[in-house]
């Protein structure tokens, strides 16, 4: 089974989670990156209300042709209780049929998201395999 680990990290820890499970998992791996990186303010007050409302905004193009693999693993950053703004944007961009895990990341290691993105990974078609909490810490 093909697998990708695809992740979007605003400040690095996000990152160290998904080269860590991508070498446990012999997976490829895809960052995906905002189409301008927000600066601190945008990020905060524009990108935090969209992750608690699902919001999206622009995201690079994804160069990696998401259809070849049969699984997908998601890890992502907790923006105010809700995934970012970037990886709503890929959740909409998900090809159908897919197998989809989730790794959030999170100083509090809890989300308040897990029902949005249930209905998000499905509205997809895809399957999802789990979704799981991860709390950061500088060891990572």
């Amino acid at each position: 089974m093909a697998t990708l680990v695809v992740y979007y990290s605003y400040s690095g820890n996000s990152k160290k989670v998904a080269q860590k499970l991508a070498q446990s998992e012999h997976a490829d791996t895809l960052e995906i990156k905002d189409n301008r990186r927000p600066n601190m303010w945008k990020a905060f007050w524009v990108g935090c209300p969209k992750a608690i409302f699902g919001g999206e905004w622009a995201i690079a193009p994804i160069s990696t042709d998401l259809t070849t693999y049969d699984k997908l693993i998601i890890v992502s950053p907790i923006w105010a209780g809700g995934t970012p703004p970037a990886v709503n944007s890929l959740l909409s961009a998900l090809p159908s049929g897919k197998t989809v895990s989730v790794r959030l990341v999170s100083a509090s290691g809890a989300n308040t998201c897990s029902k949005r993105l249930t209905k998000s990974v499905a509205a997809k078609g895809c399957v999802l395999e789990g979704i799981e909490d991860i709390k950061s810490s500088k060891k990572q």
